[in-house]
């Protein structure tokens, strides 16, 4: 099993005949995903490497019905992408590009839940189930299926641990990048919640950062609802305070979105938080191991009680 998409997926491409639209939209039909239509204004009645593309989102929809968009537009259309692709009549929403400003996620984020839809990013990689689907810019050839959920708000991190992962036989049901802007669509909590229903998934992996408090409120989450294994890792330590690193949201400042008050709220939760990405496999299969232990003892416990 997996989260969010899966062999059903059906995704048009928002901005297909653009550079960056183009190139990924190629690489992830190569990869199995269903990609069924494409959509730049101007350009309909064209194709992308055979895949049809259409002048707005209502026309595309009106032919192949698909469930999923991802978005390769410039900054300053990429709100207007949204809400075309919702009102459309899409679910699932990825918005890859970076640079959206953040007073326009104000206003489009609400409208998305509004319409029951759901938003991954803007300024995200995207997601993959590997074997199953990929939709955004996530290398297919890092990922392995498996029984590990990885949830991450940086991007090149999370090709690091998960090939990390990989490289130690943990394979994955979904990796999901839920961007690093300060108004996101997707958040640790949501993901954390979706990974807890599926049952495929054994063990979640959490890439943090610098800025904001999304981490210690995932925390304060797992610990009162999760019943998987939860291992982390937080990015930016050693970055000097005031300084934005990489990401609009990747800010310390007065004291508050340190990676070290991260780090404790995870450990105080009882969650362990890696020193490198590197670490994060032997983290995980000690985390697993205890859990098989727990339910070992727990189901020993209750077959006592039974006699």
């Amino acid at each position: 099993m997996s989260i969010f998409i899966d062999k059903k997926t059906k995704v048009i491409v928002q901005g297909i005949t653009g550079r960056d639209g183009s190139f990924h939209a190629k690489q992830m039909k190569n990869y199995g995903t269903n990609v069924v239509a494409g959509v730049t204004p101007g350009k309909g009645g064209s194709k992308v490497a055979g895949i049809p593309v259409f002048n707005t989102m209502q026309d595309a929809m009106a032919k192949v019905k698909a469930n999923t968009s991802v978005i390769y537009v410039p900054p300053p259309f990429a709100v207007d992408a949204i809400y075309e692709a919702v009102s459309a009549g899409i679910k699932l929403v990825v918005c890859v590009t970076e640079g959206v400003p953040a007073n326009d996620m104000m206003k489009v984020a609400p409208f998305v839940k509004a319409n029951g839809a759901r938003l991954i990013g803007p300024n995200c990689p995207g997601l993959i189930s590997p074997d199953q689907s990929k939709v955004g810019i996530l290398p297919g050839t890092i990922v392995k299926k498996g029984n590990i959920g990885v949830i991450s708000r940086s991007g090149t991190l999370t090709y690091e641990a998960i090939w990390a992962l990989t490289l130690e036989g943990l394979g994955q049901t979904t990796c999901v990048g839920i961007g690093g802007d300060q108004v996101i669509g997707t958040n640790f909590i949501d993901c954390l919640a979706a990974f807890e229903a599926d049952k495929a998934t054994k063990g979640i992996v959490m890439i943090g950062e610098i800025g904001g408090s999304d981490e210690e409120e995932a925390a304060a989450y797992i610990k009162k609802n999760l019943t998987k294994p939860v291992v982390s890792f937080i990015a930016g330590q050693a970055a000097p305070p005031g300084k934005r690193m990489g990401h609009a949201g990747a800010i310390v400042s007065g004291g508050s979105g340190t990676a070290e008050g991260k780090i404790k709220a995870l450990n105080a939760a009882g969650i362990p938080v890696a020193g490198s990405p590197t670490e994060l496999p032997a983290l995980m299969k000690e985390a697993l191991k205890k859990a098989k232990a727990k339910a070992a003892k727990k189901a020993a416990k209750a077959k006592s009680k039974a006699k």
